[in-house]
This record gives structure tokens, sequence and C-alpha cells, in this order.
């Protein structure tokens, strides 16, 4: 079975008000192994991105300026993730903008479901820890798995995160990498082996502790504001 973990960075958060994909990171499992394909672009939304977006993500309207839009790697995108079951961690999120990109250039695009079908690990995660935070940082904490990385949200390093999250929650292999099965891994745990020193080539941009700090004040207060678990965490 092939099955597309998939995460996107956008504009801002409402799709109705015109926000747009501005990353899209894409890991690919076959048969619940890692393969080491992936898919990953940036987008120009030929539009501003939201102060409060950018502090999230830290990708900022002038880094777009010469990156391709969506309707120049639709096709591939479309090529990549057809027939493959997509995992998203809540789903309607991305899904409700991959829709929304794809009828601005084909108005009569069905839906990225009528070409693959989708798992929403929120929505399951919620099923198996009822009352409990299923956001993407929580579950690592309850898996223990290392998102120490993960200083700003990014959509391709997310979807590695979420790989990981998602065979453990769902039972089964436990590495981001594609050479490591469960049972090898078992080995390496017994001979006290550390994963932590092999290195990928996600590129992750650090920020600098004023953007920290107002991207975690902006969180907080998010928090408090909200009656729900932010989803966006």
């Amino acid at each position: 079975m092939r099955q597309i973990v998939l995460d996107t960075e956008t504009t801002g958060l409402e799709v109705t008000q015109g926000h747009r994909i501005i990353e899209i990171g894409c890991v690919e499992l076959v048969d619940r192994r890692i393969t080491g394909s992936t898919y990953q672009t940036y987008i120009n939304p030929d539009r501003e991105i939201d102060q409060a977006a950018e502090k999230v993500h830290g990708i900022t309207t002038s880094y777009l300026e010469d990156k391709p839009r969506f309707a120049e790697i639709s096709g591939a995108l479309i090529d990549y993730l057809e027939g493959a079951e997509l995992i998203i961690h809540n789903a309607g999120f991305d899904v409700g903008f991959l829709d929304a990109e794809l009828k601005l250039i084909r108005p009569d695009f069905p839906g990225i479901g009528s070409i693959c079908s989708v798992l929403d690990t929120l929505a399951l995660a919620r099923q198996l820890h009822p009352g409990q935070r299923c956001s993407l940082d929580a579950l690592c904490k309850r898996y223990e798995i290392d998102n120490s990385s993960r200083v700003l949200h990014g959509a391709m390093l997310d979807s590695q995160i979420l790989a990981e999250v998602y065979l453990v929650m769902t039972g089964g292999q436990t590495s981001l990498l594609p050479e490591l099965d469960s049972g090898s891994l078992s080995t390496a745990k017994n001979n006290n082996q550390s994963l932590a020193g092999v290195q990928t080539k996600t590129k992750v941009i650090y920020p600098d502790q004023n953007e920290l700090d107002a991207h975690n004040e902006w969180i907080k207060k998010l928090e408090q504001d909200s009656d729900e678990e932010p989803f966006w965490r």
C-alpha cells in the first residue's frame, strides 16, 4: 500500500479569506516502510503572508518571490499523490487549501479526494486518546518522538515527524529511516545505540531569540483565547 504523509504551510488560517499555500512537504510510505522518496516545494502565493502566520513558519513574502506558482507545480504534485492514501494531521485544513488551489486552475476539479483517499491522524489520535491533547507536539511527547528540531513549523519537517508519529501510533515501524525496520531498530536499542547522530538533508532555518520570543507569545495568546486545542501546534 502506498501512503503519502503530507503537510502544508499557508499565508494564513482561512482559505475562505483568499489565503494560499506557500509550502508543500510529502514523505512516501510503501507497506508501512519509509521509502526515502519525498516531494517538497515552496510556492509563490501572489499575496502577502499574514504576520501571525509568518511567526509560525518563518517563511517571508520576499523569500517566495522567485518561487514557482501553484499552477506550475500542480501537475507534478498530482502525479506524486495520485492513487495514494494521504496521511494528514487535521486533514480538513490541508485538503481545503489543496482543493481551493486546484479549483483555481480547474474550476470543475472534483477535489483531491477524487484521486486519493485521506486519513486524518488528528481524528485518529482523538479516538485513541479521548480527552487528551492530540496536537503533533503532544503526540511526539506521548510517543517519545524527538521533535526538538521543530523550532518553527515547516511542511517537510512536519511531514517527517508525522510519518514517525503515525507509524508508532498505529503500532508499526518506529523510525523515519528507511533502512531501519522494526527488527533492526530493536537490535539498535538492545545495543544501546542512538539514532541521534544520524543526520538528514532537511534544512532547518532557526530563528533568532527575538523571533522565538514573539512566536511563543503569539502561540500562548492563541491558546488562551481558544476554547479548543489549537490544531496548528
